[in-house]
């Protein structure tokens, strides 16, 4: 996990919660984007905020082996999200997409022109060359091979389209494997899961009625959950693989009748944003599921739920004092 709310950015480890590594704010100034390359040396930033020592057009490369910045890149208009795998380095603009070849020989490949991306929706997946942004339609998917990127200049194929919601998207995930895609509606009421291949929808679950702002969604390793986090201050977990398990309201109601509602869910902080993860199992005869939650406001909690619904806090913590105690 990576923290820049105040300036200069830290690294932590999250299970079990451990400060690695910390820049400080004298050194990089306020930090509104920091983007780290799976768990090595190099981390992406791009300025903003009240003290920037650098703009937010810039993305620039930090390796914290040789505590020095290595790479930078320029744009004509503000950064609104930064993405890496182990070959490519990802841009994202207001209206269009940079990739470029990277960490070895960086260079500019294709740029893909989007609808406009005020949030910078766009995922990578982790472990092979799967990218997802928003399409030419409202509400629809767009999927790019990142190994293509250069080559397909001048071709007339269409990147293949998921039409997942009628309003624009407000949050996309994509499973480890990037087989799956998840997509939160412009409401942030609806969750859908499309099949990556097929580009066919393997489940829709409810978040609520009310319209929140989703900040994160995220797959656990196996895919049998997924999670959801919004500004209300709740987290619901869905049951992916074994969808009898999410709870349905069986009294036709106000229109709800047969929408699937969360399986588990726990309230953080009321209007207290935060990004989820689920961490990997423990080895070991008793395994639980549990999900951590890193809260705007600097505070770690780790809950852990059963199959029936029941969760429980079983840790909580607030990172940022922690990290005072990291000896540089």
């Amino acid at each position: 996990g990576i923290n820049a709310e105040y300036g200069g950015y830290s690294v932590y480890n999250l299970e079990p919660l451990a400060p690695l590594a910390q820049g400080s704010f004298e050194e990089f100034g306020s930090v509104r984007i920091v983007q780290m390359l799976h768990r090595t040396n190099l981390i992406a930033m791009v300025g903003g905020g009240y003290q920037s020592k650098f703009s937010g057009k810039m993305c620039r490369i930090w390796d914290a082996a040789k505590k020095q910045f290595v790479l930078e890149f320029s744009f004509d208009s503000v950064i609104k999200a930064v993405r890496m795998t182990r070959e490519r380095l990802v841009i994202v603009l207001t209206n269009k997409i940079c990739v470029f070849s990277f960490p070895e020989d960086p260079k500019h490949l294709q740029t893909l022109e989007t609808r406009a991306n005020i949030r910078g929706i766009c995922e990578v997946c982790p472990s092979n060359s799967v990218m997802v942004y928003p399409g030419t339609w409202a509400g629809s998917l767009q999927i790019f091979d990142l190994t293509t990127a250069g080559a397909a200049v001048g071709a007339t194929s269409t990147p293949p389209t998921i039409n997942a919601h009628k309003t624009e998207l407000q949050c996309v995930a994509l499973n480890h494997s990037g087989t799956m895609a998840a997509t939160a509606s412009g409401k942030g009421t609806l969750i859908r899961v499309f099949d990556m291949r097929s580009r066919q929808l393997i489940i829709e679950v409810r978040r609520g009625t009310d319209t929140a702002t989703v900040n994160c969604i995220t797959f656990n390793r196996d895919n049998t959950y997924l999670c959801v986090s919004s500004d209300k201050g709740t987290v619901h977990i869905f049951a992916i693989r074994n969808p009898e398990l999410n709870k349905r309201i069986t009294v036709a109601n106000v229109g709800y009748l047969g929408s699937q509602w969360a399986m588990s869910s726990f309230t953080l902080k009321s209007e207290c944003s935060s990004v989820c993860v689920f961490p990997p199992h423990s080895s070991g005869a008793a395994v639980k599921n549990s999900v951590i939650a890193l809260c705007y406001d600097g505070t770690y909690h780790k809950y852990v739920f059963t199959k029936d619904g029941n969760c429980n806090r079983e840790a909580y913590n607030v990172f940022l004092d922690i990290t005072q105690d990291l000896e540089i």
